[in-house]
C-alpha cells in the first residue's frame, strides 16, 4: 500500500448525515477525490493530482460509537 501524505496545518470540517449514518471529514476545502475503501466501512479520499489525503468517510458511524443513537 502506498504511503498517504497528510496535509500540514490545515483546517478540517465534519458533516454527519444522520439519515445515512455517515460521517464525512474533509481536510481543507472539500474537493473531488478518489475514494479508497480501506475496510470496515472506512473510505479514505485522496487527491489524485497531489496524492494527499483530503478526507475520510466513515459508514455506520453511530453504530461504531454508540454516541449518536437514540
Amino acid at each position: 500500500m502506498a504511503t498517504l501524505k497528510i496535509p500540514d496545518k490545515i483546517s478540517s470540517t465534519f458533516h454527519y448525515d444522520k439519515e445515512a449514518d455517515v460521517l464525512y471529514i474533509s481536510f481543507g476545502e472539500p474537493k473531488p477525490a478518489e475514494g479508497i475503501d480501506i475496510g470496515d466501512g472506512t473510505i479514505v479520499r485522496i487527491d489524485p493530482e497531489t496524492e494527499k489525503l483530503v478526507g475520510l468517510t466513515i459508514l455506520q458511524f453511530s453504530k461504531r460509537t454508540g454516541e449518536l443513537q437514540g
